[in-house]
């Protein structure tokens, strides 16, 4: 199947908020771990979400320009191409992106989806995040409705964080404090603010003390039964029952337990890299330590091709990190619930 159009991106968050389950969105910084997304999500007959953040695009971009823009359209196009071959629909989508890098990623890529929507084509990418979770929430929203508006003329979807995420990714760091549950109060601003589906549709990346990076359970103090809390609080004074599409940040290291609740109370998306990233590395780091005298010409040697030719450590670490994203759908209740 192709890159998901909008109309069926739409129907998989549809789809997903009606039956209480959500997409894993994987992070991806080239084509190779690209391909273990795929593959995972073909594997687990799940639809699902590939994203690509600020670093990521940057990395993509190569290290010469580490053009962020190159990267992330060089990885779209690629992905067009080569998601045809699997048997699952995928939405394309970028990743944090703080407010001093809109101009270098966002919204450059937001212009570029329009003038193809223009060309009768579908947008590039299918999301994109805003996270203003480092400005007021003032600034945040004012900013989000500037985006909401161009991302709806693009027929994209667009990604609001608006409190913030313990830890850090891509240079934007939050401490692990009490600002990170979001409140009814900020729930209703959003709400007014960006309407609820009537100004463009968005995913809202809420806070429940979620922490990016790798922590054991039990070490983050997580409150999905929040999300309850903030639906119900909006819709009481809006009148429209379960408004928000919310998105689960920071899921490394959560609780089984921890994953139903968020999806019971309306998580569509959960975003996942620091699990699926050590998927990736960790068959390859396993490689070196037992290839050490063939993938090193150790002491004058000639070493084994065989052993360092990338293709080798690279299908063990395609197959592990599709493996991870094949074990994340079964804990977001996605597999099996691929449109047909």
């Amino acid at each position: 199947m192709p890159i998901a159009t909008p109309e069926v991106y739409n129907e998989m968050l549809d789809r997903a908020k009606a039956g209480k389950f959500a997409y894993p969105a994987i992070n991806v910084t080239s084509t190779q771990t690209l391909h273990a997304a795929l593959r995972g999500f073909a594997e687990a007959e799940s639809d699902g979400i590939v994203q690509i953040s600020t670093g990521g695009a940057e990395f993509l971009g190569g290290q010469y320009s580490k053009d962020m823009v190159t990267g992330a359209v060089a990885l779209a196009e690629f992905a067009h191409i080569v998601a045809e071959k699997y048997p699952v629909n995928i939405a394309l989508h970028t990743d944090h992106c703080p407010k001093d890098k809109l101009d270098g990623y966002v919204r450059p890529l937001l212009a570029l989806s329009k003038k193809r929507v223009e060309a009768g084509l579908a947008p590039l990418f299918q999301s994109h995040m805003w996270d203003g979770s480092a400005e007021t929430l003032a600034d945040n929203l004012s900013i989000a409705q500037e985006l909401l508006e161009q991302a709806r003329a693009a027929k994209i979807i667009l990604e609001v964080e608006i409190t913030p995420t313990g830890g850090e990714e891509d240079g934007v760091s939050h401490e692990i404090n009490d600002s990170l549950y979001t409140t009814v109060d900020d729930a209703i601003r959003t709400a007014e603010a960006l309407g609820l589906g009537e100004k463009g549709r968005y995913l809202l990346a809420a806070s429940f003390g979620n922490v990016h990076g790798v922590y054991k359970p039990g070490n983050v103090v997580l409150r999905p039964d929040l999300l309850k809390e903030l639906n119900e609080g909006v819709a009481a004074k809006f009148g429209k029952g379960s408004p928000f599409d919310f998105v689960f940040h920071g899921g490394s290291g959560s609780t089984e337990e921890e994953i139903r609740t968020a999806l019971e109370n309306g998580v569509v998306k959960m975003n996942i890299d620091t699990d699926t990233q050590y998927a990736f590395t960790r068959p390859v780091a396993d490689h070196m330590f037992r290839n050490y005298d063939g993938v090193l010409k150790v002491d004058g040697e000639v070493g084994n091709k065989k052993t360092y030719d990338p293709r080798t450590w690279g299908k063990l670490a395609e197959a592990s990190m599709s493996a991870r994203v094949v074990e994340a759908c079964g804990h977001l209740r996605s597999t099996g619930t691929k449109i047909k």
